[in-house]
């Protein structure tokens, strides 16, 4: 069995000290699990002393693993001095990031905490009549993946043989339901929390980039398609597949649209895997990440060349000589494997909130004092051999 690492560009070390800066107010895990649970309480209630610091986010996809991305905003939401200027997102990230931008605009950064637990309530509530469930042998040795439900397996390889066209000739997709009721979109159109959502065009592979104006429940089931699973989602006239194929996330409109410099990304596909998969179980699941973040991989590489040609002097240029990266780790990735993203038991989505949570209070620890000021996520080692 192969292991997994979640480290991409290293942290770089002329950048270490954050002696300049004060370090970032701690809180103890206090995740919003509904909207009554969400308001602060006596001393967690005191303003932050920390000036503001403008931050943009990229949310990667990855079916319910996006609950570790809840986790991790439910964090961020608590830091006052923290102040979203836009989010990326993809599938599972586009989700996150629309149900946030609603529940802001509602109800400021409580109000986006509550939106989001009551969206991943809701997609655990909808999960129990999924077939995809785990097995007995799962359950019993304490494993979160699918690979030993027999209904898993099952449509796995059907899904091999046989169109969702032929399985799910109404092209039904529950998330449809849970996206109508939860999220007011003429919200989302006037959010401060600006939006950039990718789904990929199957005509042309490329990739489409929704913006506040343009969002719908069908735009958030197109970013989330996966063509073996569901029937391509028309958009005036467009099938989309899901955005990962093209950007996973889109993270360019960050740099050239929005105020903030600095860009956090929060993924969820480990980008490396130590050893070499052997069976075919490992084979198809090493498969899922490398696609899912070659796009990525591919854009960090040209932001960091961008950056490193720019011309501070012109207007274009300026916006990529002060970008500043940073990324949200985590170790429960490594442990995880495809099947878990079908995955939507509450225990096992509460598990990777509560991981997020945690990855989160980490990142504002050792790097809290560094936004605004330096980057913390060296992308520039991408362009070695290239």
């Amino acid at each position: 069995m192969s292991t997994e690492t979640t480290s991409t560009p290293s942290t770089p070390d002329s950048e270490a000290s954050k002696a300049d800066a004060p370090a970032p107010r701690r809180r103890a895990a206090r995740p919003a699990t509904e909207a009554a649970s969400a308001e602060p309480a006596g001393d967690d209630a005191a303003p932050s002393a920390r000036a503001p610091v403008l931050i943009d986010l990229a949310l990667q996809g990855g079916g319910s693993h996006g609950a570790f991305t809840w986790g991790v905003l439910d964090r961020f939401l608590e830091e006052p001095w923290l102040k979203i200027d836009g989010v990326s997102g993809t599938s599972a990230g586009a989700m996150n990031a629309a149900v946030m931008s609603f529940g802001f605009a509602k109800g400021g950064a409580e109000g986006a905490r509550a939106a989001l637990a009551n969206f991943w309530t809701k997609v655990s509530e909808a999960a129990r009549f999924s077939p995809f469930q785990r097995g007995p042998m799962d359950k019993l040795l304490g494993r979160w993946t699918l690979d030993n439900s027999p209904l898993f397996v099952a449509m796995d390889l059907m899904s091999r043989l046989v169109s969702p066209y032929d399985l799910n000739p109404g092209g039904g997709n529950p998330l449809r339901a849970i996206l109508e009721e939860l999220i007011d979109f003429d919200l989302v159109k006037t959010s401060p929390i600006k939006l950039f959502i990718t789904a990929t065009s199957v005509r042309t592979g490329r990739g489409k980039v929704f913006r506040n104006a343009d969002l719908s429940p069908d735009v958030l089931l197109a970013s989330a398609c996966l063509p073996t699973m569901f029937q391509a989602v028309e958009i005036d006239g467009e099938p989309y597949w899901d955005g990962g194929y093209s950007g996973n996330p889109t993270m360019t409109p960050l740099v050239r649209e929005l105020d903030s410099d600095d860009t956090i990304l929060i993924p969820i596909n480990p980008v490396e895997r130590e050893g070499t998969p052997s069976n075919a179980r490992e084979i198809l699941n090493r498969l899922n990440e490398v696609s899912f973040n070659a796009v990525l991989l591919k854009e960090l590489r040209m932001m960091a060349l961008m950056r490193k040609v720019a011309d501070p002097g012109n207007t274009e240029g300026a916006l990529w000589a002060k970008m500043r990266i940073h990324m949200v780790r985590n170790n429960v990735m490594g442990t995880l494997g495809y099947s878990s993203k079908l995955n939507a038991e509450w225990e096992f989505l509460s598990m990777l909130r509560d991981e997020g949570r945690a990855s989160a209070q980490a990142f504002l620890d050792e790097h809290g004092a560094d936004l605004g000021k330096r980057s913390t996520l060296d992308i520039d080692q991408l362009l070695d051999g290239v």
